[in-house]
């Protein structure tokens, strides 16, 4: 298999079981290994008590693209720190787009940078790292 092949299934495999992000409405728009894409419309019970949209969904906009960017090698992988900076307000109806890129991964730790826009408006920055786990997404024909 090759690799894009392979990231798409492991997504696919991944956000299929990923109940969370699918009941917040996020779209995933893009995978490449150790990359990916991930979209969100902002809806009226995404808002806080300010009426902008509730930094814990921008958070986890962040985060799913961050998960599916890090399992895209058919590893299972998981969050061993996240943190997030808010730059701008994100408001009703807009949509953001999360995008996560690999900075590093070595052994079982990697190192991601996503950015949060909206439009060409930085919306937050987040840097995930994570934590090889025993398992794979796919059957052993998808395995490196």
């Amino acid at each position: 298999m090759d690799p894009q092949t392979r990231a798409e299934a492991c997504a696919a495999a991944m956000l299929a079981e990923d109940a969370a992000s699918r009941g917040m409405g996020i779209r995933l728009e893009e995978v490449r290994p150790g990359q990916a894409r991930c979209s969100l419309e902002v809806r009226a019970d995404h808002l806080n008590g300010h009426g902008i949209c509730h930094g814990g969904v921008i958070f986890t906009l962040a985060d799913t693209a961050f998960a599916v960017a890090c399992n895209s090698y058919n590893a299972r992988v998981v969050a061993q720190h996240n943190s997030i900076s808010y730059l701008a307000p994100a408001t009703l109806g807009v949509t953001l787009i999360a995008e996560a890129e690999e900075v590093s991964r070595a052994g079982r730790s990697g190192i991601y940078d996503v950015r949060v826009r909206q439009g060409e408006t930085l919306i937050a920055v987040f840097r995930g790292a994570s934590r090889q786990v025993s398992g794979t997404h796919l059957s052993e024909g998808g395995e490196d």
